[in-house]
């Protein structure tokens, strides 16, 4: 199976380690491998290694005795489930949250996220657009149900339709605020407003 961030060269050491790993009697030191690969330079393919293990596809060499081992598959799974986060569809779903049982999951790298409880939901609308949040967006929400004047906010109105807005919060009332010049500020009776989250990451594709 290809792996998209590795040269053709890479990838090929990589198959090859997949595929014969188990027929050395013992994890094989750099020069072993450099034999079975009938390669003459020792340096090039301690550079190549050096990216699979960057890349999560081998352990660190921190030795030069200590011979090439893969990273088991469940090792690989369990650092994608640490990046899995639950994706609760559009964010105008028109429900809470909380509702959405069984939700699919998407993969949110660490620097999107905080390390507080998180979410994700893909965006509905041009109502942000000029935060650069546009339709089709997916937006990394970390649970709350409290938020400090300015934060963009998951805000779910009158217990029905959720929706991403900037919070304004003022005695006796609170105002969300759209980031498209064409469109007005709502403003509601703090009763009818409950957080459901803040605004902490964003993804978008390109296709």
């Amino acid at each position: 199976m290809a792996k998209p961030n590795l040269t053709r060269r890479q990838q090929e050491i990589y198959e090859y380690l997949v595929e014969n790993l188990d027929s050395f009697p013992h994890p094989p030191t750099l020069d072993e491998l450099c034999e079975a690969l009938g390669l003459s330079s020792r340096g090039s393919l301690h550079k190549q290694l050096q990216a699979l293990i960057r890349e999560g596809l081998i352990q660190p060499m921190n030795n030069q005795r200590r011979g090439v081992r893969l990273v088991e598959r469940q090792d690989m799974d369990d650092m994608a489930d640490d990046n899995a986060l639950p994706l609760y569809g559009r964010i105008a779903a028109g429900q809470p949250i909380e509702a959405i049982a069984n939700p699919e999951t998407i993969q949110v790298p660490p620097p999107l996220r905080t390390e507080n409880p998180c979410y994700v939901l893909e965006v509905k609308g041009d109502s942000m657009i000029e935060e650069g949040i546009l339709d089709g967006d997916w937006v990394v929400i970390e649970k709350r149900d409290t938020a400090r004047n300015g934060e963009i906010v998951v805000a779910l109105v009158d217990g029905g339709e959720a929706t991403l807005k900037r919070i304004e919060q003022q005695p006796g009332k609170v105002i969300l605020h759209p980031a498209n010049s064409a469109m007005q500020p709502m403003s509601f009776l703090p009763e009818q407003v409950q957080v459901q989250g803040v605004l902490v990451g964003q993804m978008r594709r390109y296709h």
